[in-house]
């Protein structure tokens, strides 16, 4: 499985770039990918996407960084090292439209699977087989990433939002809730909070 994050200039993947994809194969969590990118031409930018992940204009649309194509061209060819092509991660399938109209942009063969495992939906259901509800907020879900790793006994992901620490929480989040099992040195000293109820 493919734990993976995308940084973005925006968050509607027909109108705005890549700028940054973080992954790692969740079988093999030392086989990782990152990278940057500049925003394809004509592309939008949003000011509150560039707060999120503490990128400026200047650098997202430098032209000495790779594009968005050969960004998405190494990511694809790193995904064929994974043995499981199902993508996962927070609201996951954003990143997987932003990743999949990418490799569009520049006539790539998307082979990647179309279902997902989200962490939100994962939470969701743990929360609710413990006896317990879900935060809510103006009638919607609350379970954000960092409501989510909070709930796993993690802190806050760091701001501005990087994507490769975006796909190690993901899936560290995702070992937690699907195998009661922590994952990652990066979070090896905190306690999965439900096994201190036992």
């Amino acid at each position: 499985m493919i734990v993976v994050d995308v940084e973005a200039s925006g968050t509607e993947y027909h109108k705005h770039s890549i700028v940054s994809i973080g992954a790692l194969d969740l079988a093999n969590p030392e086989n990782r990918f990152y990278g940057e990118c500049r925003i394809w031409d004509g592309a939008h930018i949003m000011d509150e996407a560039l707060e999120v992940n503490g990128l400026t204009k200047e650098e997202i649309t430098d032209p000495n960084k790779k594009t968005e194509g050969e960004l998405i061209t190494e990511f694809l060819e790193w995904a064929k090292s994974v043995g499981d092509h199902m993508l996962a991660g927070q609201n996951v399938s954003f990143d997987r439209d932003f990743l999949k109209t990418a490799a569009e942009r520049v006539h790539l063969n998307w082979e990647l699977a179309y279902r997902t495992i989200d962490t939100h939906t994962l939470a969701w259901m743990h929360i609710v087989k413990r006896g317990n509800k879900p935060p809510m907020e103006k009638q919607r879900s609350a379970l954000n990433l960092d409501a989510v790793l909070n709930y796993c006994g993690i802190p806050n992901e760091p701001a501005p939002h990087n994507a490769l620490t975006g796909a190690l929480s993901h899936a560290e989040v995702l070992s937690r809730l699907l195998y009661d099992k922590k994952l990652l040195p990066e979070f090896d000293e905190f306690p999965i909070p439900w096994q201190k109820e036992k």
